[in-house]
């Protein structure tokens, strides 16, 4: 009997028979979740489906993309959210209390082996964990609340194997920009990435994060990282103690193994207006910005503040910058304001938004005018992501936007890193 993957591991735990890629199965699933963006569509389905919610314990809504209200009808989709969780007894996390994917594993809803399905489609974010994270349409999800089930088609996997020492002032968010260029945006479409390597097992639970959470823009179901001892002793912090790992067998089926050498990998930028759109940041730099956004489930953790926070520190934003950082929680909030860090970016012009989604989505906070140009952690840069079509978006890592933001210009950060430590 050939061996299996970390996704057909957990998938055939969930299923009650052993499945391989291509398979079909019905499995359960052992936590859901939907934002203020997707959940009206949710609770539509749930109605139709006239029947009550199977585990209102393992749902969580969370008001988060458009938080606070920026008009009547977002208040709307707020107030129907908080009647629901009144009546159904779901978990609702409201204004202020952070991004769903963040907040998913800091609140210990993920975790080693588990299944997890979301409204959002960086809810493979949580793949950092070893769990099986996938995003979902609103109906489908519905059906799962209602059942507690859905039926998958197994992804067969990608290994991905990062190797080399990655140089000082380069970071994950470099790492993975530089993979979505070199494969594309559909180079994994439907695909499980497994990924490992010496240069990943040096970096923090944070860092991993941003890899897993932008699996998805270069096609794939989702993003997984095995778990190990920095795993584990997150979980611990947490709380979290009961869960099953799933490891590949050493005799596993993969689809296709690619290996990335980062020894020399400069600072990364993904150009407008699309993510594969990658180029080192000396080809862009000097580029003019108006605009600088930190936060993000992509990098909104306290370590991606605290990285900008060192360059940052003594330092002015440039007068015709603005810049803006959204803290991916409130937790994250409290922990950078014991640090110092909020200090530090205040002192330095930075305008500190509520914890949540912030200016990635377009929604409200942070819109640019027509023609200016952002550089953001986010992890999407599309025409109008950020609210208006008529802008341009460069993404890049805290330290390439904090640089940027001081100096008005596209920076290589390199230049400020004597004062940022590697990402452990």
């Amino acid at each position: 009997m050939s061996g299996q993957t970390i996704i057909e591991k957990i998938l055939s735990s969930h299923a009650s028979k052993r499945l391989y890629a291509n398979d079909v199965g019905i499995c359960k699933v052992d936590f859901c979740f939907s934002q203020d963006g997707t959940t009206s569509l949710v609770l539509n389905g749930v109605s139709q489906l006239k029947a009550p919610l199977k585990s209102p314990q393992n749902y969580a809504m969370f008001i988060d993309h458009s938080s606070p209200s920026p008009n009547v009808g977002v208040s709307r989709v707020h107030s129907q959210m908080r009647a629901f969780a009144r009546k159904y007894k779901n978990l609702i996390f409201d204004v202020g209390c952070g991004i769903s994917h963040q907040l998913v594993v800091e609140e210990g809803f993920a975790y080693p082996g588990a299944l997890i399905l979301g409204a959002d489609s960086h809810t493979s974010t949580a793949g950092a964990l070893g769990a099986a994270a996938f995003g979902m349409g609103s109906t489908d999800l519905a059906v799962t609340l209602t059942t507690g089930k859905n039926w998958f088609k197994v992804p067969a996997t990608y290994k991905i194997i990062v190797r080399g020492k990655l140089p000082s002032g380069v970071f994950s968010k470099d790492v993975i920009l530089s993979i979505i260029h070199k494969l594309g945006a559909a180079g994994a479409t439907y695909k499980a990435v497994e990924f490992e390597g010496k240069v990943l097992d040096k970096l923090s639970i944070d860092a991993l994060f941003t890899i897993t959470n932008m699996t998805i823009e270069f096609g794939a179901k989702c993003g997984l990282i095995a778990p190990d001892a920095r795993t584990f002793s997150y979980l611990s912090r947490i709380g979290v103690k009961k869960y099953k790992a799933a490891l590949a067998d050493k005799n596993c089926k993969y689809e296709r193994v690619i290996e990335f050498d980062v020894s020399k990998l400069p600072p990364y930028v993904a150009k407008p207006h699309t993510v594969d759109n990658g180029a080192p940041v000396e080809e862009v730099e000097g580029t003019k910005i108006n605009q600088a956004f930190l936060g993000t489930c992509t990098n909104g953790r306290v370590q991606d503040l605290e990285i900008a926070a060192r360059i940052l520190k003594g330092r002015k934003v440039h007068p015709d910058v603005k810049f803006f950082v959204a803290p991916a929680s409130q937790r994250v909030l409290l922990q950078a304001l014991e640090k110092g860090i909020i200090k530090i970016i205040l002192e330095a012009g930075g305008l500190i938004l509520p914890p949540g989604c912030g200016a990635c989505v377009g929604t409200h906070q942070g819109v640019p005018a027509d023609g200016e140009v952002v550089i953001s952690t986010a992890n999407r840069n599309f025409k109008g992501r950020m609210g208006n079509p008529l802008s341009f978006i460069y993404l890049a890592s805290p330290a390439t936007v904090a640089a940027s933001a001081i100096k008005g210009v596209i920076t290589d950060p390199r230049k400020y890193i004597y004062k940022v430590k590697a990402e452990s």
